[in-house]
């Protein structure tokens, strides 16, 4: 009798670990967008819910432009503001910010001595971020206080990616620099033939990228050393997403491509609109890209196996930050429309509309079912309502009750073994 109480004890004990478990992952899913496009391969997806509403649930007034996307971590939304592209000397209006995600109340800043167009990454306690002085630095995530800084030979507008232990991040010197997360230590860097700008995507040991000499990359991760790369008809400015074995991207020659992620070899390309200039980094979702162009007012949805065209919507301007899609709906950002967008997904239907006091060039961050993105108007907006404590899907994106079925099933499975070995002992 006491080996079943004993046996049954720690049937208890494994489906309290596991329930904890699970709870946790999806506190992490909810919470977070850790960095430009949310993950390494900058896919821009979320499997938990965005906002229905055009709610707004805080705005958060900086003494700036607002060039930089968010990054949100562990309840922090990191964002960075200056002065715009009319003042490249120091100004009190370059700014990095700490903002509770939740009420909008300030956590910390911290001055810039110039501009910032760099994007904030979260991972090990640390915010990566570039600068045009030509630095990138890693600040305490919870002070701001500076770590590390790397100087490059030029500015840092790139956003940092940030794989394993590995900050990826470049620079108008033409270089793709790899750092040590923790230390900020160079570990290599690869030497293209124009200002990098793009950001970094990495997936399966491979760094893509793209530079202003026309060309996508594809780099050993670890080594630096060149797999293959393949040259489009004018500037790639914008970042590659890489998913279901291939890499997607835009270039200013008014085409969207997919490149095998192994070999480089053209899977399709497509000329969504007319003198579209495609700075904005798709997402993909499902097996669909979107994407849309800075002179093409069009969200574009293409089927990423062949590039057929899904649907289209009209916005009120051009298209030149990343979409951010999260379950069934599309989040997009209006440069010069002042404007953002959510929409199905499925259909491109209109869910909502939000006008913010100036130009958007920060691309959406969704977490906890709150948009998160800034504008020329110096506000970071948050649209969504307050963020509840209980959900229905974990981080894989399955629903919650498929976990419980496996605890139950461990649980029958561990109580059917100590029954047999009772019996086996009488």
């Amino acid at each position: 009798m006491k080996k079943f109480y004993a046996l049954s004890t720690l049937a208890i004990l494994c489906l309290s670990v596991v329930s904890i478990y699970a709870l946790t992952v999806n506190a992490q899913q909810e919470s977070s967008w850790p960095m430009f496009h949310n993950d390494a391969a900058h896919t821009g997806y979320s499997t938990g819910a965005g906002p229905t509403t055009n709610q707004t649930l805080w705005v958060f007034q900086t003494s700036g432009e607002i060039w930089s996307s968010p990054a949100v971590a562990n309840g922090i939304v990191y964002i960075a503001s200056s002065p715009g592209l009319s003042n490249h000397e120091f100004s009190s209006n370059n700014n990095i910010y700490a903002i509770n995600a939740t009420t909008g109340a300030k956590i910390w800043s911290i001055p810039s001595s110039v501009e910032i167009f760099s994007s904030p990454a979260v991972a090990n306690g640390l915010v990566y971020i570039g600068s045009d002085d030509h630095n990138i630095y890693a600040l305490n995530a919870t002070t701001g206080a500076q770590v590390w800084n790397c100087t490059t030979g030029g500015d840092v507008q790139s956003n940092p990616t940030i794989s394993g232990n590995i900050v990826y991040v470049g620079s108008s010197d033409n270089h793709l620099y790899a750092l040590d997360a923790i230390s900020g230590m160079p570990i290599w860097n690869f030497t293209t033939g124009g200002s990098v700008i793009s950001s970094a995507a990495v997936s399966n040991g491979v760094v893509y990228f793209g530079s202003y000499d026309h060309t996508l990359y594809a780099l050993d991760a670890l080594t630096g050393a060149k797999k293959w790369n393949y040259t489009t008809g004018s500037v790639v400015e914008s970042s590659p997403v890489v998913a279901d074995g291939n890499v997607y991207f835009g270039s200013f020659d008014n085409q969207t491509y997919a490149l095998n992620a192994n070999t480089g070899i053209l899977v399709w390309k497509v000329l969504v609109g007319y003198d579209q200039c495609i700075q904005s980094s798709p997402a993909f979702a499902n097996g669909v890209i979107y994407t849309g162009g800075a002179f093409d007012y069009n969200v574009h949805a293409l089927d990423a196996t062949t590039g057929a065209s899904k649907w289209t919507y009209t916005t009120n301007a051009g298209i030149e930050m990343a979409p951010a899609v999260a379950s069934n709906a599309v989040y997009v950002t209006t440069a010069l429309g002042n404007a953002i967008y959510a929409l199905n997904s499925q259909t491109g239907a209109l869910i909502w509309s939000f006008q913010t006091g100036g130009n958007t060039y920060s691309s959406p961050a969704v977490a906890n079912g709150v948009v998160y993105f800034g504008s020329y108007d110096g506000n970071v907006y948050a649209i969504g309502q307050k963020a509840s404590s209980t959900s229905t899907s974990s981080i894989s994106g399955l629903p919650y009750y498929v976990y419980y079925v496996i605890i139950i099933a461990v649980l029958v499975v561990i109580i059917a073994v100590a029954v047999v070995v009772l019996r086996r002992r009488r």
